[in-house]
Protein backbone atom coordinates (compact mmCIF):
# COMPACT_ATOMS: atom_id res chain seq x y z
CA UNK A 1 0.00 0.00 0.00
CA UNK A 2 1.39 3.56 -0.74
CA UNK A 3 2.67 5.51 1.77
CA UNK A 4 0.54 8.26 3.69
CA UNK A 5 2.29 11.69 2.97
CA UNK A 6 -0.62 13.68 4.91
CA UNK A 7 -3.23 13.56 7.24
CA UNK A 8 -5.74 15.33 8.71
CA UNK A 9 -7.84 14.21 11.45
CA UNK A 10 -11.26 15.48 13.42
CA UNK A 11 -11.07 18.72 11.18
CA UNK A 12 -13.51 21.69 11.89
CA UNK A 13 -13.00 25.33 10.98
CA UNK A 14 -15.24 28.47 11.38
CA UNK A 15 -15.33 31.73 9.47
CA UNK A 16 -17.66 33.68 12.62
CA UNK A 17 -20.39 31.67 13.25
CA UNK A 18 -20.62 29.63 10.19
CA UNK A 19 -19.14 26.43 9.76
CA UNK A 20 -16.97 26.23 6.60
CA UNK A 21 -15.73 22.81 6.96
CA UNK A 22 -16.25 19.60 9.20
CA UNK A 23 -15.11 16.50 7.80
CA UNK A 24 -13.45 13.06 10.18
CA UNK A 25 -10.97 11.95 8.12
CA UNK A 26 -8.66 12.65 4.67
CA UNK A 27 -5.27 10.89 3.82
CA UNK A 28 -3.37 12.19 0.99
CA UNK A 29 -1.37 8.79 -0.69
CA UNK A 30 2.08 8.72 -2.30
CA UNK A 31 1.34 9.42 -5.61
CA UNK A 32 -2.12 10.81 -5.50
CA UNK A 33 -3.37 13.30 -8.14
CA UNK A 34 -6.26 15.02 -6.22
CA UNK A 35 -8.38 17.85 -7.90
CA UNK A 36 -10.95 19.81 -5.64
CA UNK A 37 -14.08 21.26 -6.74
CA UNK A 38 -16.64 22.76 -5.36
CA UNK A 39 -18.84 26.33 -5.84
CA UNK A 40 -17.65 29.51 -4.93
CA UNK A 41 -17.24 29.90 -1.04
CA UNK A 42 -17.14 26.08 -0.37
CA UNK A 43 -14.01 25.84 1.50
CA UNK A 44 -11.67 24.59 -1.02
CA UNK A 45 -8.82 27.24 -0.73
CA UNK A 46 -9.64 26.85 3.38
CA UNK A 47 -9.03 23.45 3.08
CA UNK A 48 -5.44 24.20 0.95
CA UNK A 49 -4.22 26.59 3.50
CA UNK A 50 -5.54 23.77 6.78
CA UNK A 51 -3.49 20.89 5.00
CA UNK A 52 -0.46 23.10 4.30
CA UNK A 53 -0.76 24.66 7.66
CA UNK A 54 -0.50 27.87 6.63
CA UNK A 55 -4.20 28.09 8.58
CA UNK A 56 -4.91 26.10 12.18
CA UNK A 57 -7.97 24.47 12.02
CA UNK A 58 -10.34 25.08 14.96
CA UNK A 59 -11.04 21.57 15.76
CA UNK A 60 -8.64 18.73 14.42
CA UNK A 61 -4.99 17.94 13.81
CA UNK A 62 -2.72 17.49 10.47
CA UNK A 63 0.14 15.69 10.23
CA UNK A 64 2.78 16.20 7.04
CA UNK A 65 5.13 13.52 6.68
CA UNK A 66 6.74 15.80 4.07
CA UNK A 67 7.11 19.39 3.42
CA UNK A 68 4.80 21.13 1.27
CA UNK A 69 5.21 23.03 -2.06
CA UNK A 70 1.99 25.52 -2.52
CA UNK A 71 1.19 27.45 -5.47
CA UNK A 72 -1.02 30.26 -5.29
CA UNK A 73 -1.24 33.90 -6.04
CA UNK A 74 2.64 35.33 -6.27
CA UNK A 75 4.06 36.24 -3.15
CA UNK A 76 7.41 35.01 -3.30
CA UNK A 77 10.28 37.31 -4.02
CA UNK A 78 11.40 37.73 -7.12
CA UNK A 79 15.23 37.27 -5.99
CA UNK A 80 13.81 33.39 -5.82
CA UNK A 81 12.42 32.82 -9.19
CA UNK A 82 15.61 31.13 -11.42
CA UNK A 83 15.86 33.54 -14.63
CA UNK A 84 15.91 30.23 -16.57
CA UNK A 85 12.97 29.06 -15.80
CA UNK A 86 11.53 32.87 -15.99
CA UNK A 87 13.09 32.63 -19.75
CA UNK A 88 11.44 29.10 -20.70
CA UNK A 89 8.43 30.34 -19.13
CA UNK A 90 8.88 33.38 -21.68
CA UNK A 91 9.14 36.26 -18.90
CA UNK A 92 11.92 38.55 -20.21
CA UNK A 93 13.40 42.15 -19.03
CA UNK A 94 12.60 43.49 -15.36
CA UNK A 95 10.38 41.00 -13.22
CA UNK A 96 8.78 44.10 -11.88
CA UNK A 97 5.04 43.05 -10.70
CA UNK A 98 3.63 46.44 -10.92
CA UNK A 99 4.62 45.86 -14.45
CA UNK A 100 3.36 42.35 -15.10
CA UNK A 101 0.08 41.23 -16.21
CA UNK A 102 -2.14 38.63 -14.55
CA UNK A 103 -0.49 35.78 -17.14
CA UNK A 104 2.96 36.81 -16.05
CA UNK A 105 2.17 36.95 -12.38
CA UNK A 106 0.86 33.70 -12.80
CA UNK A 107 4.09 32.56 -15.24
CA UNK A 108 6.14 33.71 -12.07
CA UNK A 109 4.82 31.66 -9.44
CA UNK A 110 5.17 28.85 -11.80
CA UNK A 111 8.84 29.51 -11.95
CA UNK A 112 9.12 29.74 -8.39
CA UNK A 113 7.40 26.61 -7.73
CA UNK A 114 10.11 23.56 -6.14
CA UNK A 115 9.88 21.44 -8.09
CA UNK A 116 11.98 18.98 -6.14
CA UNK A 117 9.14 18.57 -3.43
CA UNK A 118 7.15 15.33 -2.83
CA UNK A 119 3.71 17.31 -2.24
CA UNK A 120 2.41 20.13 -4.68
CA UNK A 121 -0.77 21.87 -3.58
CA UNK A 122 -1.96 24.25 -6.40
CA UNK A 123 -4.64 27.04 -6.31
CA UNK A 124 -5.70 28.00 -9.78
CA UNK A 125 -2.15 27.36 -11.32
CA UNK A 126 -3.61 28.14 -14.88
CA UNK A 127 -5.44 31.45 -13.72
CA UNK A 128 -5.07 34.26 -16.84
CA UNK A 129 -2.55 31.90 -18.80
CA UNK A 130 -3.00 31.33 -22.87
CA UNK A 131 -3.06 27.87 -24.46
CA UNK A 132 0.97 27.76 -24.06
CA UNK A 133 1.19 28.67 -20.68
CA UNK A 134 -1.86 26.31 -19.95
CA UNK A 135 0.11 23.55 -21.31
CA UNK A 136 3.57 24.09 -19.94
CA UNK A 137 1.81 24.65 -16.30
CA UNK A 138 0.23 21.17 -16.87
CA UNK A 139 3.30 19.82 -17.86
CA UNK A 140 5.20 21.06 -14.53
CA UNK A 141 2.33 19.59 -12.44
CA UNK A 142 2.58 16.23 -14.06
CA UNK A 143 5.86 15.88 -13.07
CA UNK A 144 4.94 16.81 -8.88
CA UNK A 145 5.11 12.92 -7.82
CA UNK A 146 1.74 14.01 -5.30
CA UNK A 147 -0.44 16.58 -6.13
CA UNK A 148 -3.69 18.48 -4.88
CA UNK A 149 -5.26 21.17 -6.97
CA UNK A 150 -7.84 23.64 -7.18
CA UNK A 151 -9.25 24.18 -10.97
CA UNK A 152 -12.32 25.35 -12.47
CA UNK A 153 -10.56 24.13 -15.86
CA UNK A 154 -12.35 20.86 -16.56
CA UNK A 155 -9.47 19.94 -19.13
CA UNK A 156 -6.89 20.49 -17.26
CA UNK A 157 -8.61 18.48 -13.75
CA UNK A 158 -9.41 15.59 -16.21
CA UNK A 159 -5.63 15.07 -17.85
CA UNK A 160 -4.16 16.06 -14.08
CA UNK A 161 -6.63 14.22 -11.61
CA UNK A 162 -7.52 10.60 -10.96
CA UNK A 163 -9.18 11.52 -7.70
CA UNK A 164 -11.73 14.06 -6.95
CA UNK A 165 -12.30 15.40 -3.84
CA UNK A 166 -15.68 17.36 -3.77
CA UNK A 167 -16.25 20.02 -1.23
CA UNK A 168 -20.13 20.53 -0.42
CA UNK A 169 -21.87 21.77 2.46
CA UNK A 170 -19.11 21.45 4.53
CA UNK A 171 -18.09 17.94 4.28
CA UNK A 172 -15.80 16.14 1.95
CA UNK A 173 -17.16 14.00 -0.68
CA UNK A 174 -14.67 11.28 -2.37
CA UNK A 175 -14.85 10.24 -6.04
CA UNK A 176 -12.68 8.20 -8.26
CA UNK A 177 -11.09 9.38 -11.35
CA UNK A 178 -11.12 12.18 -13.48
CA UNK A 179 -13.41 15.43 -13.19
CA UNK A 180 -15.80 13.56 -16.21
CA UNK A 181 -16.19 10.43 -13.96
CA UNK A 182 -16.87 12.80 -11.26
CA UNK A 183 -19.46 13.77 -13.28
CA UNK A 184 -20.86 10.68 -14.99
CA UNK A 185 -20.94 10.26 -10.88
CA UNK A 186 -22.55 13.34 -10.29
CA UNK A 187 -25.13 12.32 -12.83
CA UNK A 188 -26.08 9.40 -12.24
CA UNK A 189 -26.43 9.94 -8.28
CA UNK A 190 -29.27 12.73 -9.63
CA UNK A 191 -30.98 10.24 -11.67
CA UNK A 192 -31.11 7.62 -8.84
CA UNK A 193 -32.20 10.54 -6.43
CA UNK A 194 -34.64 11.08 -9.13
CA UNK A 195 -36.17 8.15 -9.63
CA UNK A 196 -36.07 7.34 -5.64
CA UNK A 197 -38.71 10.42 -5.83
CA UNK A 198 -40.72 9.45 -8.08
CA UNK A 199 -40.56 6.36 -6.48
CA UNK A 200 -41.54 8.04 -2.94
CA UNK A 201 -44.53 10.34 -4.42
CA UNK A 202 -46.02 7.47 -6.05
CA UNK A 203 -45.93 5.16 -2.73
CA UNK A 204 -47.12 8.04 -0.60
CA UNK A 205 -50.02 8.83 -2.95
CA UNK A 206 -51.51 5.32 -3.11
CA UNK A 207 -51.01 4.84 0.59
CA UNK A 208 -53.09 8.06 0.95
CA UNK A 209 -55.61 7.26 -1.43
CA UNK A 210 -56.32 3.64 0.11
CA UNK A 211 -55.96 5.45 3.80
CA UNK A 212 -58.84 7.61 2.29
CA UNK A 213 -61.06 4.92 1.00
CA UNK A 214 -60.56 3.34 4.10
CA UNK A 215 -61.92 6.26 6.22
CA UNK A 216 -64.79 7.11 3.81
CA UNK A 217 -65.78 3.09 4.07
CA UNK A 218 -65.76 3.27 7.34
CA UNK A 219 -68.29 6.24 7.65
CA UNK A 220 -70.62 4.42 4.88
CA UNK A 221 -71.39 1.54 6.93
CA UNK A 222 -75.12 1.65 7.58
CA UNK A 223 -77.01 1.86 10.83
CA UNK A 224 -79.66 -0.43 11.36
CA UNK A 225 -83.17 0.47 9.72
CA UNK A 226 -85.52 1.76 12.04
CA UNK A 227 -88.39 -0.58 11.27
CA UNK A 228 -85.55 -3.69 12.48
CA UNK A 229 -86.64 -5.48 15.32
CA UNK A 230 -84.02 -4.88 18.89
CA UNK A 231 -83.00 -8.95 18.44
CA UNK A 232 -81.92 -8.22 14.62
CA UNK A 233 -81.09 -4.43 15.35
CA UNK A 234 -78.37 -5.67 18.10
CA UNK A 235 -76.83 -7.78 15.45
CA UNK A 236 -76.50 -5.45 12.52
CA UNK A 237 -74.94 -2.90 15.13
CA UNK A 238 -72.56 -5.45 15.97
CA UNK A 239 -71.67 -6.79 12.50
CA UNK A 240 -71.26 -3.08 11.58
CA UNK A 241 -69.02 -2.55 14.22
CA UNK A 242 -67.02 -5.09 13.79
CA UNK A 243 -66.66 -3.98 9.85
CA UNK A 244 -66.12 -0.37 11.18
CA UNK A 245 -63.49 -1.80 13.54
CA UNK A 246 -61.81 -3.39 10.34
CA UNK A 247 -61.80 -0.94 8.28
CA UNK A 248 -60.40 1.89 11.03
CA UNK A 249 -57.68 -0.81 11.96
CA UNK A 250 -56.69 -0.91 8.14
CA UNK A 251 -56.78 2.94 7.79
CA UNK A 252 -54.59 3.11 11.04
CA UNK A 253 -51.91 0.81 9.32
CA UNK A 254 -51.63 2.32 6.21
CA UNK A 255 -51.22 5.96 7.92
CA UNK A 256 -48.49 4.11 10.19
CA UNK A 257 -46.93 2.84 6.91
CA UNK A 258 -47.21 6.47 5.37
CA UNK A 259 -45.49 7.79 8.86
CA UNK A 260 -42.37 5.36 8.22
CA UNK A 261 -42.09 5.91 4.87
CA UNK A 262 -38.59 7.08 4.35
CA UNK A 263 -39.02 10.64 2.73
CA UNK A 264 -37.28 11.33 -0.27
CA UNK A 265 -36.51 15.08 -1.35
CA UNK A 266 -36.89 16.37 -4.93
CA UNK A 267 -33.30 16.65 -6.72
CA UNK A 268 -32.73 20.40 -7.13
CA UNK A 269 -33.15 20.98 -11.01
CA UNK A 270 -31.34 23.61 -12.91
CA UNK A 271 -34.13 26.34 -13.37
CA UNK A 272 -35.98 26.99 -16.81
CA UNK A 273 -36.22 30.14 -18.14
CA UNK A 274 -37.17 31.26 -22.18
CA UNK A 275 -35.60 34.72 -23.18
CA UNK A 276 -37.80 37.01 -25.38
CA UNK A 277 -34.70 37.68 -28.10
CA UNK A 278 -37.68 39.85 -29.91
CA UNK A 279 -37.43 42.58 -27.03
CA UNK A 280 -33.58 43.23 -28.24
CA UNK A 281 -34.70 44.24 -31.39
CA UNK A 282 -32.85 41.90 -33.43
CA UNK A 283 -30.70 42.59 -36.77
CA UNK A 284 -31.45 40.85 -39.65
CA UNK A 285 -28.45 41.46 -41.34
CA UNK A 286 -26.36 38.21 -42.52
CA UNK A 287 -23.06 39.80 -40.86
CA UNK A 288 -23.55 41.98 -37.68
CA UNK A 289 -19.79 43.26 -37.56
CA UNK A 290 -17.14 43.39 -40.24
CA UNK A 291 -13.59 44.83 -40.36
CA UNK A 292 -11.39 45.61 -43.36
CA UNK A 293 -7.99 46.26 -43.40
CA UNK A 294 -7.21 47.06 -39.70
CA UNK A 295 -3.71 48.05 -38.88
CA UNK A 296 -3.14 48.99 -35.22
CA UNK A 297 -0.42 49.60 -32.86
CA UNK A 298 0.22 50.49 -29.14
CA UNK A 299 3.42 53.62 -29.16
CA UNK A 300 5.84 51.53 -31.75
CA UNK A 301 4.00 47.55 -31.03
CA UNK A 302 2.28 46.74 -34.34
CA UNK A 303 -0.83 44.50 -32.98
CA UNK A 304 -3.03 44.65 -36.09
CA UNK A 305 -1.98 44.89 -39.71
CA UNK A 306 -4.25 45.23 -42.52
CA UNK A 307 -6.25 42.60 -40.70
CA UNK A 308 -10.13 41.75 -41.55
CA UNK A 309 -12.79 39.78 -39.91
CA UNK A 310 -16.39 39.11 -39.92
CA UNK A 311 -18.96 38.00 -36.94
CA UNK A 312 -21.93 36.27 -38.94
CA UNK A 313 -25.21 36.99 -37.43
CA UNK A 314 -26.29 34.09 -34.49
CA UNK A 315 -22.54 32.66 -34.36
CA UNK A 316 -20.76 31.89 -31.39
CA UNK A 317 -16.76 32.85 -32.17
CA UNK A 318 -14.10 32.47 -30.13
CA UNK A 319 -11.20 35.36 -30.40
CA UNK A 320 -7.73 32.93 -29.86
CA UNK A 321 -4.09 33.78 -29.74
CA UNK A 322 -1.37 34.11 -27.34
CA UNK A 323 -1.31 36.26 -24.27
CA UNK A 324 -0.41 39.88 -26.01
CA UNK A 325 -1.89 39.30 -29.40
CA UNK A 326 -4.36 41.58 -29.43
CA UNK A 327 -7.47 39.83 -28.47
CA UNK A 328 -8.97 41.87 -25.59
CA UNK A 329 -7.64 44.99 -27.87
CA UNK A 330 -9.95 43.84 -30.51
CA UNK A 331 -13.31 43.87 -28.65
CA UNK A 332 -12.31 47.29 -27.62
CA UNK A 333 -11.87 48.36 -31.30
CA UNK A 334 -15.67 46.80 -31.96
CA UNK A 335 -16.81 48.64 -28.54
CA UNK A 336 -15.41 52.09 -29.72
CA UNK A 337 -16.09 51.77 -33.43
CA UNK A 338 -12.59 52.22 -34.77
CA UNK A 339 -11.63 52.74 -38.26
CA UNK A 340 -12.60 49.98 -40.54
CA UNK A 341 -15.14 48.54 -38.39
CA UNK A 342 -18.56 48.61 -39.53
CA UNK A 343 -21.38 47.42 -36.63
CA UNK A 344 -24.93 47.21 -38.32
CA UNK A 345 -27.31 50.25 -36.86
CA UNK A 346 -29.62 47.65 -34.69
CA UNK A 347 -26.70 46.03 -33.24
CA UNK A 348 -26.50 46.92 -29.22
CA UNK A 349 -23.78 45.52 -27.49
CA UNK A 350 -23.26 44.39 -24.51
CA UNK A 351 -19.27 44.02 -23.21
CA UNK A 352 -18.23 41.94 -20.13
CA UNK A 353 -15.16 42.72 -18.61
CA UNK A 354 -13.37 42.20 -15.63
CA UNK A 355 -13.72 45.33 -14.07
CA UNK A 356 -17.84 44.64 -13.41
CA UNK A 357 -18.00 48.51 -13.40
CA UNK A 358 -21.51 48.07 -14.73
CA UNK A 359 -23.06 47.01 -11.56
CA UNK A 360 -24.16 49.16 -8.38
CA UNK A 361 -22.78 47.73 -4.79
CA UNK A 362 -26.01 50.33 -2.95
CA UNK A 363 -28.60 48.25 -4.88
CA UNK A 364 -29.78 44.58 -4.51
CA UNK A 365 -29.37 41.78 -6.88
CA UNK A 366 -32.89 42.30 -8.34
CA UNK A 367 -32.63 45.87 -8.58
CA UNK A 368 -29.31 45.51 -10.62
CA UNK A 369 -30.69 43.45 -13.18
CA UNK A 370 -34.24 45.26 -13.32
CA UNK A 371 -32.46 48.51 -14.01
CA UNK A 372 -31.25 47.49 -17.28
CA UNK A 373 -33.90 44.67 -18.18
CA UNK A 374 -36.05 44.24 -21.29
CA UNK A 375 -37.38 41.03 -19.79
CA UNK A 376 -39.93 40.49 -17.09
CA UNK A 377 -39.26 40.35 -13.57
CA UNK A 378 -39.85 36.10 -13.29
CA UNK A 379 -37.82 35.48 -16.18
CA UNK A 380 -34.90 37.50 -14.48
CA UNK A 381 -34.94 35.91 -11.23
CA UNK A 382 -35.39 32.28 -13.93
CA UNK A 383 -31.89 33.92 -15.33
CA UNK A 384 -30.58 34.84 -12.00
CA UNK A 385 -31.73 31.26 -10.68
CA UNK A 386 -29.88 29.40 -13.55
CA UNK A 387 -26.69 30.94 -12.86
CA UNK A 388 -27.26 29.78 -8.59
CA UNK A 389 -29.12 32.82 -7.34
CA UNK A 390 -31.43 31.77 -5.84
CA UNK A 391 -34.97 32.79 -4.00
CA UNK A 392 -33.54 35.51 -0.67
CA UNK A 393 -30.50 35.97 -2.80
CA UNK A 394 -31.87 37.95 -4.90
CA UNK A 395 -32.23 40.60 -2.04
CA UNK A 396 -28.40 40.62 -1.03
CA UNK A 397 -26.75 44.27 -1.56
CA UNK A 398 -24.35 43.90 -4.61
CA UNK A 399 -21.58 45.34 -2.22
CA UNK A 400 -21.47 42.38 -0.12
CA UNK A 401 -21.42 39.50 -3.16
CA UNK A 402 -18.09 37.89 -3.59
CA UNK A 403 -16.17 37.51 -6.59
CA UNK A 404 -18.21 35.21 -8.24
CA UNK A 405 -21.53 36.20 -7.15
CA UNK A 406 -20.79 39.75 -8.90
CA UNK A 407 -19.24 37.63 -12.17
CA UNK A 408 -22.62 36.03 -12.11
CA UNK A 409 -25.08 39.37 -11.36
CA UNK A 410 -22.73 40.86 -14.02
CA UNK A 411 -24.02 37.92 -16.36
CA UNK A 412 -27.52 37.97 -15.54
CA UNK A 413 -27.67 41.64 -16.16
CA UNK A 414 -25.59 41.51 -19.63
CA UNK A 415 -28.82 38.86 -20.45
CA UNK A 416 -31.38 40.41 -19.74
CA UNK A 417 -30.13 43.72 -21.10
CA UNK A 418 -31.60 45.09 -24.42
CA UNK A 419 -28.14 44.00 -25.97
CA UNK A 420 -28.15 41.42 -29.14
CA UNK A 421 -24.21 41.34 -29.90
CA UNK A 422 -22.41 40.48 -26.78
CA UNK A 423 -18.66 40.38 -26.32
CA UNK A 424 -17.41 38.64 -23.13
CA UNK A 425 -13.74 38.88 -22.17
CA UNK A 426 -12.88 35.79 -20.00
CA UNK A 427 -16.68 34.97 -18.77
CA UNK A 428 -15.12 32.06 -16.88
CA UNK A 429 -12.53 33.81 -14.58
CA UNK A 430 -13.52 33.66 -10.72
CA UNK A 431 -16.61 31.25 -11.52
CA UNK A 432 -17.15 27.67 -10.01
CA UNK A 433 -17.47 24.43 -12.03
CA UNK A 434 -21.62 24.63 -11.66
CA UNK A 435 -21.71 28.33 -12.68
CA UNK A 436 -19.44 27.68 -15.61
CA UNK A 437 -21.83 24.70 -16.66
CA UNK A 438 -24.79 26.96 -16.13
CA UNK A 439 -23.05 29.98 -18.63
CA UNK A 440 -22.40 27.41 -20.83
CA UNK A 441 -25.86 26.66 -21.80
CA UNK A 442 -27.25 29.98 -21.63
CA UNK A 443 -24.30 30.97 -24.09
CA UNK A 444 -24.97 28.24 -26.61
CA UNK A 445 -29.11 28.85 -26.36
CA UNK A 446 -28.30 32.75 -27.03
CA UNK A 447 -29.70 33.50 -29.93
CA UNK A 448 -27.47 36.72 -30.65
CA UNK A 449 -23.97 37.17 -31.84
CA UNK A 450 -21.30 36.27 -29.06
CA UNK A 451 -17.32 36.71 -29.54
CA UNK A 452 -15.36 35.36 -26.76
CA UNK A 453 -11.89 35.45 -25.06
CA UNK A 454 -11.62 32.19 -22.95
CA UNK A 455 -8.67 29.90 -22.16
CA UNK A 456 -11.40 27.16 -20.23
CA UNK A 457 -10.73 24.77 -23.58
CA UNK A 458 -14.15 22.75 -22.31
CA UNK A 459 -16.19 25.65 -22.10
CA UNK A 460 -14.60 26.98 -25.48
CA UNK A 461 -14.85 23.99 -27.50
CA UNK A 462 -19.04 23.44 -26.02
CA UNK A 463 -19.69 27.30 -27.25
CA UNK A 464 -17.80 28.15 -29.80
CA UNK A 465 -19.65 27.40 -33.72
CA UNK A 466 -16.66 29.09 -34.97
CA UNK A 467 -12.71 30.32 -34.47
CA UNK A 468 -11.25 33.80 -35.34
CA UNK A 469 -7.60 33.27 -34.53
CA UNK A 470 -4.88 35.85 -34.47
CA UNK A 471 -1.75 34.93 -36.09
CA UNK A 472 1.14 37.30 -37.42
CA UNK A 473 -1.35 40.32 -37.01
CA UNK A 474 -3.32 39.21 -38.57
CA UNK A 475 -7.40 37.73 -38.14
CA UNK A 476 -7.45 33.94 -39.62
CA UNK A 477 -11.33 32.47 -39.36
CA UNK A 478 -12.17 29.25 -39.02
CA UNK A 479 -15.70 27.30 -39.42
CA UNK A 480 -15.82 24.79 -35.72
CA UNK A 481 -14.71 24.97 -32.51
CA UNK A 482 -11.08 24.91 -31.24
CA UNK A 483 -11.11 20.74 -31.25
CA UNK A 484 -12.25 20.67 -35.02
CA UNK A 485 -9.56 23.16 -36.00
CA UNK A 486 -6.92 21.39 -34.14
CA UNK A 487 -7.97 18.36 -36.14
CA UNK A 488 -7.73 20.23 -39.36
CA UNK A 489 -4.58 21.07 -38.14
CA UNK A 490 -3.26 17.53 -38.05
CA UNK A 491 -4.48 16.26 -41.36
CA UNK A 492 -3.00 19.37 -43.15
CA UNK A 493 0.52 18.14 -41.44
CA UNK A 494 -0.06 14.60 -41.68
CA UNK A 495 -0.69 15.51 -45.93
CA UNK A 496 2.37 17.34 -45.21
CA UNK A 497 4.20 14.68 -44.58
CA UNK A 498 2.88 12.20 -47.20
CA UNK A 499 3.98 14.64 -49.73
CA UNK A 500 7.06 15.57 -48.64
CA UNK A 501 7.99 11.43 -48.55
CA UNK A 502 6.28 11.10 -52.10
CA UNK A 503 8.54 14.25 -53.21
CA UNK A 504 11.88 12.34 -51.77
CA UNK A 505 11.04 9.05 -53.24
CA UNK A 506 10.32 10.50 -56.31
CA UNK A 507 13.94 12.51 -55.92
CA UNK A 508 15.51 9.14 -55.33
CA UNK A 509 13.97 7.61 -58.21
CA UNK A 510 15.43 10.54 -60.88
CA UNK A 511 18.82 10.27 -58.97
CA UNK A 512 19.35 6.42 -59.53
CA UNK A 513 18.34 6.55 -63.30
CA UNK A 514 20.15 9.65 -63.72
CA UNK A 515 23.59 7.35 -62.10
CA UNK A 516 22.69 4.37 -64.53
CA UNK A 517 25.08 3.80 -66.92
CA UNK A 518 22.69 3.78 -70.22
CA UNK A 519 20.76 6.49 -69.04
CA UNK A 520 18.25 7.49 -71.41
CA UNK A 521 16.60 11.16 -71.30
CA UNK A 522 19.29 12.31 -69.32
CA UNK A 523 18.22 15.99 -70.13
CA UNK A 524 14.61 15.65 -69.34
CA UNK A 525 15.86 13.71 -66.25
CA UNK A 526 18.25 16.60 -65.16
CA UNK A 527 15.78 19.26 -65.74
CA UNK A 528 12.91 17.23 -63.67
CA UNK A 529 15.98 16.61 -60.77
CA UNK A 530 16.32 20.53 -60.74
CA UNK A 531 12.45 21.32 -60.51
CA UNK A 532 12.14 18.69 -57.68
CA UNK A 533 14.99 20.02 -55.95
CA UNK A 534 13.89 23.26 -56.06
CA UNK A 535 10.51 22.58 -54.79
CA UNK A 536 11.87 20.14 -51.48
CA UNK A 537 13.81 23.97 -50.66
CA UNK A 538 10.73 25.56 -50.96
CA UNK A 539 9.18 23.11 -48.11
Amino acid sequence: MSKILLSASHIVQYFGERKILEFEKLNVYEGDHIGIVGVNGAGKTTLLNILSGELSPDEGSVTRKVPVSYFKQFRECVEQVDPQKCHKLGLTGKLSREHLSGGEMTRLGLAAMNEDSLLTFADEPTANLDADGVEFCCQILEQCPTLLLISHDRTVMNRLCTRIIEVRDGHLHFFTGNFSAYDEQREQAFKRQEFEYRQYCSEKSRLEKAARQRSQASKNVRKAPSRMGNSEARLHKRAAGEKREKLDSARNAILSRLEQLEVKEKPQQAAQVRIDFSLTDPPANREIVTGSQITFSYGEGLIFENASFSLPRGSKTALVGPNGAGKTTLMELICSGAPGIRVVPKAKIGYFKQSLDALDSNKTVLENVMATSVQSEHTMRGILARLLIRREDVLKKAAVLSGGERVKLAFAKLFGSPANLLLLDEPTNFLDMPAIEALQKMVVDYEGTILFVCHDRTFTDGCATRILRIEDRKLIPFEGNLTAWEKKQLEARSEEKMDKLLLELRLAEVIARLAAPNCQNKEDLEKEFERLAAQKNTR
